[in-house]
């Protein structure tokens, strides 16, 4: 699965290479995850990591922060481990059970505004997150995405994993090319 994971980077980078000579640079890519980075995750989250975003992680740990950082796919930085947890830790303390929105969710989704079993892996900087579901209903798998919508309700599955989320991401970005 770490070979997969490295070619889905490769991509990645080739994708971006092809409008912008120093996009690599531009990503701000980390140096992989450790076990040690992981576990820390797993037990601060108290959630079991699915072997997709481990292997990701280990190729690289997410993309620090910057103005002129390129997005990974759409417009989402890939956040670091450490960033996960922060980005975790603060949706636990401001999220508010009683807040007045409308719940929107697709069946595969426990009908939660916030679940804490969602790990947030990616920010598009406006307070909005893609998060992998590790505590799915019935009709869902364990480790699909969803975005989290900072002030709106919807939540919906977009992939059945990781490496799906990815693989649909990179289409888009062949086709509007096209």
């Amino acid at each position: 699965m770490i070979n997969k994971a490295e070619r889905l980077w490769q991509r990645i980078v080739e994708r971006g290479l092809n409008n912008d000579s120093n996009f690599k640079e531009s990503l701000n890519l980390q140096p992989g995850a450790s076990d040690e980075e992981l576990q820390l995750i797993e037990d601060t989250l108290g959630v079991t990591l699915p072997e997709e975003m481990k292997c990701f992680y280990k190729v690289y740990n997410g993309q620090e922060w910057d103005l002129g950082v390129n997005p990974f796919v759409r417009n989402l930085t890939l956040s670091p481990t450490s960033e996960i947890i922060d980005n975790w830790c603060f949706l636990q303390e401001e999220f508010d059970p009683d807040d007045d929105l409308e719940l929107d969710s697709s069946k595969e989704l426990k009908p939660f505004l916030w679940n804490s079993k969602w790990i947030p892996i990616a920010a598009n900087g406006g307070g909005d997150y893609l998060c992998i579901d590790t505590d799915p209903s019935e009709a869902g798998v364990e480790g699909q995405l969803l975005y989290f919508w900072h002030d709106w309700g919807n939540r919906s599955v977009k992939a059945k994993s990781l490496f799906e989320f990815i693989e649909i991401c990179l289409k888009e970005d062949y086709e509007e090319y096209q």
